[in-house]
């Protein structure tokens, strides 16, 4: 079973930068599609980004291209997401989940289906 620890949320101003970590254990890294879902207080769960170590497909959905950059570090079992120009309507509960052997393209970001789930990190910007 695939664990994962989030890190790196926090409080932050409007147009300001974070880094969210999420560290992936008990399972090749190499096999694992890992990806960021996040979740406003009243809405429902939003697959933001993902990248598969199988085949080094992203996927980012449209309203954070441009701002959120994902990238693995195999080395550290570790994906980040660094988060810029942040908005207040980014503000929420970011999540980072995995599933064996799957990717990022082809039909998109699959967050659903996917198996391991970390306990979440907070992100809240200030306008």
């Amino acid at each position: 079973e695939v664990q994962l620890v989030e890190s790196g949320g926090g409080l932050v101003q409007a147009g300001g930068s974070l880094r969210l970590s999420c560290v992936a254990s008990g399972f090749p890294f190499g096999d694992l599609a890992i990806g960021w879902i996040r979740q406003a207080p009243g809405k429902e769960r939003e697959g933001v980004s993902c990248i598969s170590s199988v085949d080094g497909s992203t996927y980012y959905v449209d309203s954070v291209k441009g701002r959120f950059t994902i990238s693995s570090d195999p080395a550290k079992n570790t994906v980040f997401l660094q988060i810029n120009s942040l908005k207040p309507e980014d503000t929420a509960v970011y999540y980072c989940a995995a599933e064996r052997y799957s990717y990022c393209s082809g039909y998109g970001f699959q967050w659903p289906s996917f198996g391991s789930w970390g306990p979440g990190t907070q992100v809240t910007v200030s306008s």
